[in-house]
């Protein structure tokens, strides 16, 4: 898999995963422009703030039904930290409930936590049959984040972490994969993930 769009809904911080891509590997483009992403091997959608303000973006640009079509069809996508949250059907945040994107059941919520936002390195818990950290089960991955899923979707794999309580870290379906940390922020670990993502989706694969 060379061909990567990531997704321009008007994220902040975008940049760095357009280069965390490359250096991965791929040839990436960053759009929002349907045919462009159409024409892609796989579709990165980044995310950077709030739930609400992250759907608002992706219905601008009209990147809902896009991604929800992408997964039905199993073609190569990956969410990064909010861009995993709103794979799942709601967000809570500040009292306001957000519906998502509803890949998976469940509601992103507040962390309990005695500190929070989680930022900084942790380590994940991956399972056995893990595609997406091959290779880099033991590192540590770069969080920050103040919400997180906590219900594992079913028929999937899922990775967890723990700040004051567990939560998932990541989630495997299919050709579906998301992380709640920022690989392009996770050093070695990160690119290793990236690489994984592009190996695991290429047809030599």
């Amino acid at each position: 898999m060379k061909k990567i769009a990531v997704l321009d809904y008007g994220a902040g911080n975008i940049r760095s995963a357009v280069r965390a891509a490359e250096a991965a590997g791929a040839e990436v483009t960053l759009t929002a422009d349907h045919d462009v992403i159409d024409s892609a091997d796989g579709l990165l959608v980044p995310g950077v703030g709030a739930y609400s303000a992250v759907m608002a973006g992706l219905e601008k640009v009209g990147a809902v039904d896009l991604i929800r079509s992408w997964h039905e069809q199993q073609r190569p996508l990956l969410g990064i930290c909010v861009g995993l949250q709103v794979f799942f059907a709601a967000g809570e945040e500040h009292g306001v409930h957000t519906t998502g994107i509803g890949l998976w059941p469940g509601a992103v919520t507040a962390l309990k936590a005695p500190v929070v936002p989680h930022m900084g390195w942790s380590h994940i818990a991956a399972p056995a049959q893990t595609k997406m950290f091959a290779g880099v089960e033991n590192e540590m991955f770069y969080f920050v984040h103040s919400y997180a899923a906590t219900e594992a979707p079913p028929n999937t794999l899922v990775t967890t972490a723990t700040h004051g309580s567990d939560f998932i870290a990541a989630v495997e379906d299919g050709t579906t994969w998301a992380a709640q940390f920022h690989p392009e922020k996770s050093a070695d670990a990160g690119a290793g993930l990236l690489r994984n993502w592009l190996r695991a989706n290429s047809a030599d694969s």
